[in-house]
């Protein structure tokens, strides 16, 4: 290997050194000009669901994601073991210090375990109110948050939903949040389309509803995600139902929209892109272990590759 320089000195004085180099090209420092996202949410060893997840999508998409930790988690690709939740002044500094030294272009906000995480994240982001905000408050990977679930899910409500530029939730998990305001008011069989009317009255821009009916005589194997605005639909998409189980899928569809948001896509845009990436990445899942399948995030690369 040849050297990168030489030397040659002359020693009439110390100082006096004539470098001579050769097969070195060194490229002009250059400013970020990837977007940058800044993702809370949980440390996960496998990479499957939480910031380690979110960072492999930002990449994969073009943009550089920076992360807060608010728990961190024992577990493999079947299960977690444990979860230690990560001080809420820690969250809080964690962001302040990033927020303060770079410019994000779009937020991503996923489970939370803690009421004070929720409300230590919910005034960081405020301050930042022209940069999207995507919010996905439900994993199926971590544990429920037991006797505060329904508080917890109650400040999500109130003080999240409202700065949500787009909130993405299954069916199941919207009926789960309704409970958080229709308890007892006789509104149990309210349909979705009343449940996204009321989070979107409360200021959340767009509702992301997974898993809904495909409709047009579509069976089983057939799912589809709508996505809701201020005037109702505005799009639903059907998806053939891909086998799994999986373990991030959510996660991914969350992170991709937050990636195509800060990369400058309208909702409607960036929800269809994330879609067809998310699909893609189900379709080259791999399993690390004896448990679920994790998307292949990196799916477009290895493609390139192989071709």
């Amino acid at each position: 290997m040849p050297a990168l320089y030489h030397c040659y000195s002359r020693c009439v004085t110390l100082y006096q050194v004539k470098c001579r180099i050769r097969y070195l090209n060194l490229p002009a420092v250059q400013n970020q000009t990837s977007p940058l996202i800044l993702t809370f949410g949980a440390v996960d060893p496998v990479g499957a669901a939480g910031v380690t997840a979110d960072l492999a999508v930002f990449s994969a998409l073009g943009c550089q994601g920076l992360t807060v930790t608010t728990a961190l988690l024992i577990g493999d690709s079947a299960r977690i073991e444990d979860l230690q939740e990560t001080d809420p002044d820690w969250v809080s500094d964690q962001a302040r210090v990033l927020l303060e030294d770079a410019q994000v272009s779009s937020f991503k906000i996923g489970a939370l375990q803690n009421m004070e995480h929720a409300s230590a994240i919910a005034e960081i982001v405020s301050d930042y109110p022209d940069a999207p905000l995507v919010l996905d408050p439900f994993s199926s990977r971590l544990p429920e948050a037991g006797e505060d679930a329904d508080e917890l899910l109650t400040i999500v409500r109130q003080l999240l939903v409202p700065q949500a530029s787009v909130l993405m939730l299954s069916q199941v998990e919207l009926g789960r949040l309704a409970e958080t305001w229709r308890e007892g008011d006789g509104g149990d069989e309210a349909t979705v389309e009343e449940n996204v009317r009321y989070l979107i009255d409360l200021g959340c821009e767009f509702v992301l509803v997974t898993g809904t009916p495909a409709g047009n005589g579509h069976g089983d194997a057939v799912r589809a995600n709508t996505l809701y605005g201020a005037d109702g639909m505005v799009r639903h998409d059907a998806w053939q139902h891909l086998p799994g189980p999986f373990l991030g899928a959510g996660g991914t569809l969350s992170a991709a929209i937050a990636a195509y948001l800060a990369r400058g896509a309208d909702t409607p845009t960036a929800v269809a892109l994330a879609q067809d990436y998310t699909q893609g990445a189900l379709a080259h899942a791999q399993r690390y272990g004896m448990g679920k399948l994790v998307p292949n995030r990196n799916f477009q690369l290895n493609d390139k590759e192989t071709s």
